[in-house]
């Protein structure tokens, strides 16, 4: 191939004619158009070489640090302390009041009048509607008729009754006149007790006619408006009246729960309850446990708890959904931390549960730790852990074991260890005292001073 290279250019510089007569170049196009194509290909493909082997320079190192470490990572930090931490089962509730009545009539009639205003107030025998009385009035007056005319028959088949008791002992009458006039007599007494009966019924009409709150509470959208014909039958009644004051919330919880529960209410504990709103941020009623269903639902798992609000403000309405913190116990003398200083992971090989505590000399150290209950955002540590270390809240995605970390100026320092004086606070050396400013006046390697 480098032959008829070295050909083709021996022949271009003898023959400056050669390229610009297209007869004569032909025949040697034609016969070195293979070799070209090659040269080409080479070319090409150390050119790509050259390039691949200008990315492969290596990257420059990043910053060099104290002790020939990274530079320093700002992280926020916590000190683990010694506390009271919650036993709280959390679970999702449906507000539901003690009662729910519909209000309807138990009598025929025309309603005639509404006493009350959708949406309001009412108390425990309120009047709400009143249905035409005027037939029951008079049913009442034909009912007490019956009754006096039938005590007057009473009355008199008594009187007769005694006449006959003397003409018997006379021997004037025969003895089955006097037996049935006695039968008279008791058949009066029935006809009486059923006209009293009749007499209750129509007073009982009567007060059907008024129509009073039987609970105290909220009515809601009036289902029927003043002049239509109400009967017992209508499926949607007048009002619908719910009782809110007090007002209780259904929530479930799993069956792994029920033992803890059951043996706290045994006990004769009372457990609190607290209700929060749908992004349970904010709380908004606490109340106490009344009672806890007889049995476990089987499909899911769970079993149903009602738990009682006072809801004198009326902030748990009808039917909402809320989120429910069921205060089972408290544990005392817990080590607790802040639960964003939890890692998962392998930092040592071993998919384990861990913390970066914070040395004395502003390096951090891979600790596993043991998690007890976790408590809204805090988190007991059984084992691992000690009050008064503190461990790294945010920036430890960057950290290592021995890494050097920036902390805010109001952070705590972790205390050294035991025979290390160089790093105790107030020695001279340490980090932040004037000991270690003179030293680095003398040359020492500066520290990266803390974020602020």
């Amino acid at each position: 191939m480098g032959s008829h290279i070295g050909e083709l250019v021996t022949t271009v510089q003898e023959d400056p004619q050669f390229l610009s007569s297209p007869r004569d170049s032909r025949p040697f196009i034609a016969r070195h158009w293979r070799a070209l194509i090659i040269a080409l290909i080479i070319l090409a493909l150390l050119t790509g070489f050259a390039l691949y082997l200008r990315t492969m320079r290596p990257v420059a190192a990043p910053p060099r640090g104290r002790n020939g470490q990274n530079a320093p990572v700002a992280v926020s930090v916590a000190t683990a302390v010694s506390g009271d931490v919650q036993v709280n089962i959390p679970a999702l509730g449906t507000v539901t009041p003690l009662a729910t009545v519909t209000v309807r009539t138990q009598i025929t009639g025309t309603l005639q009048r509404i006493f009350f205003t959708e949406g309001q107030f009412v108390h425990q025998g309120d009047a709400l509607a009143q249905i035409d009385p005027r037939p029951y009035e008079a049913a009442l007056q034909q009912m007490e008729g019956n009754l006096k005319r039938d005590q007057a028959l009473l009355a008199d088949a008594k009187l007769d009754l005694t006449r006959y008791e003397n003409l018997v002992k006379e021997d004037s009458i025969a003895q089955q006149q006097l037996d049935t006039q006695r039968a008279l007599v008791d058949q009066y007494v029935g006809t009486i007790q059923a006209d009293e009966g009749q007499v209750k019924t129509a007073q009982v009409n009567l007060i059907y006619t008024h129509i009073t709150a039987p609970v105290t509470g909220r009515v809601g959208l009036r289902q029927v408006d003043q002049g239509n014909y109400v009967t017992p039958g209508d499926a949607n009644g007048i009002v619908l009246l719910n009782q809110l004051q007090p007002i209780t919330v259904i929530f479930t919880i799993p069956e792994d729960n029920v033992p803890a529960v059951m043996k706290r209410l045994r006990g004769g504990a009372t457990l609190t309850v607290g209700a929060f709103d749908r992004t349970n941020a904010t709380k908004i009623a606490d109340g106490k446990l009344l009672t806890a269903d007889n049995s476990i639902d089987v499909t899911t798992g769970t079993i149903k708890l009602r738990a009682q609000f006072d809801n004198a403000d009326s902030a748990l309405f009808p039917n909402q959904f809320v989120n429910t913190q069921l205060l089972v116990d408290v544990l005392h003398d817990q080590i607790v931390m802040p639960n964003a200083a939890v890692r998962r992971g392998a930092p040592n090989g071993v998919a384990t549960t861990f913390v970066y505590v914070v040395n004395a000399d502003r390096t951090v150290s891979v600790r596993p730790v043991t998690l007890g209950v976790v408590d809204g955002e805090k988190v007991a540590v059984t084992a691992g852990l000690k009050p008064g270390e503190v461990v790294v809240t945010e920036g430890g995605d960057r950290l290592r074991e021995g890494a050097q970390v920036t902390l805010p100026s109001s952070a705590p320092v972790a205390a050294p260890a035991a025979g290390n004086e160089t790093a105790q606070p107030g020695k001279p050396g340490a980090p932040g005292t004037p000991g270690a400013r003179r030293g680095r006046s003398r040359g020492k390697p500066p520290q990266s001073p803390p974020s602020q």
